[in-house]
């Protein structure tokens, strides 16, 4: 998976659920709030004033990571 600004939250947890301790530890707890199922990472970045990029970058490089083993 290849994620962007406008990835649906919901959409990476579904892709793969141990991506939920590195939303977590940036800052988005609200995995399982209904807001999570249609926002975008760059939505909800803008609402708990985090760094989009660094997010994006961090979730790419761990699909990148589970796609080599």
């Amino acid at each position: 998976m290849v994620v962007t600004k406008d990835t649906i939250i919901g959409d990476v947890v579904m892709a793969d659920q141990d991506v939920a301790p590195i939303l977590m530890n940036s800052g988005l707890h609200c995995l399982g709030c209904v807001m999570a199922t249609g926002e975008t990472i760059e939505e909800a970045c803008y609402v708990h004033g985090m760094d989009c990029d660094s997010l994006v970058a961090e979730l790419n490089e761990f699909f990148k990571a589970k796609e080599s083993k």
